[in-house]
């Protein structure tokens, strides 16, 4: 088994840590207790620094968390969720341009696809395209209103008569219970050559050391697992993918969602308290960049 050898985060929170018992879904070494958020410990491995949270409740997790509150409840999700679809498909179309440097396109499977927005700008940069989303009502959007064909069901349920030249998770990886089984599921589904296209939040950035635990994506349930560009190598390495390309993505978001999201942040942080005050100003429909030094983007090849 691959495993990679890091330090502790903070001698302050080393101080602190507390023996768990639970091994790390990425190296099956122990790990320990760092601290909690909303009341759910957040895990650090001995060995790789991987940072993980369980669910109180494995079973039917995806269906409790990635309900329509998700899309459009606002909190740690979206306050509206199709407000951002111009965001979304621009988001995707910039990953096809930048994956044309790299790779021919093909067939591609968007996991977490939502409406399908994402996929909607693959398709717009030469990808043939399909969708796998949990939940049906988002799904059932892209499907009828968008006329994308998207999947209603989990990563771990999808089969498919065909491999994928590439499968890509936008904002995925964090959400798994089990990101191994995940990786092995995608192994799957990539033909020898393939490709798999990773963006999530990388929690050995300087925005997540600085902020420590009032860094905005500690935010389980939804958010499970917090990975670096290293723990994303060696996972995705155990299953015949190597690194290709990665870097910084751009991100923009919708002012409203930013809006929403530090009112839900207001009560654990005063500075997002007073962001949030000094936001409510701005006009929802307003564009806004993020500033992504805490996300990250990698594709990967498989051999």
């Amino acid at each position: 088994m691959r495993t990679i050898q890091q330090t502790p985060f903070t001698t302050a929170e080393a101080s602190r840590a507390t023996v768990s018992g639970v091994a790390c879904p990425l190296c099956a070494a122990a790990s320990q207790i760092v601290f909690d958020k909303h009341g759910v410990p957040i895990h650090e491995c001995s060995t790789c620094s991987h940072r993980f949270a369980q669910p109180p409740e494995c079973d039917g997790h995806v269906e409790r968390v990635y309900g329509d509150d998700y899309f459009f409840g606002g909190g740690a999700g979206y306050d509206d969720y199709l407000s951002e679809s111009a965001l979304l498909r621009a988001h995707g179309l910039r990953y096809a341009k930048r994956l044309a440097r790299h790779i021919e396109p093909g067939t591609v499977l968007d996991v977490g696809a939502a409406a399908g927005f994402v996929l909607q700008g693959f398709c717009e940069g030469g990808w043939s395209g399909q969708g796998l989303e949990p939940n049906d009502a988002v799904a059932k959007y892209g499907r009828e209103t968008l006329g994308l064909n998207i999947h209603t069901g989990s990563l771990e349920d999808f089969s498919s008569a065909e491999p994928f030249d590439l499968v890509s998770m936008i904002q995925v990886m964090g959400h798994f219970v089990d990101p191994r089984e995940a990786a092995d599921k995608v192994s799957s589904l990539v033909k020898p050559g393939g490709h798999c296209l990773i963006e999530t939040w990388n929690v050995r950035s300087w925005t997540a050391r600085a902020f420590g635990h009032s860094w905005h994506e500690y935010s389980p349930p939804s958010v499970l697992q917090w990975f670096s560009p290293e723990t994303t190598t060696a996972l995705f390495g155990e299953f015949g993918f190597t690194p290709v390309a990665k870097g910084i993505p751009q991100k923009w978001l919708n002012a409203g969602h930013a809006k929403s999201l530090l009112r839900h942040k207001a009560s654990e942080s005063f500075l997002a308290k007073l962001a949030s005050g000094a936001a409510a100003v701005i006009p929802d429909s307003l564009n806004l960049p993020y500033p992504s030094e805490d996300l990250f983007w990698m594709l990967l090849r498989k051999s």
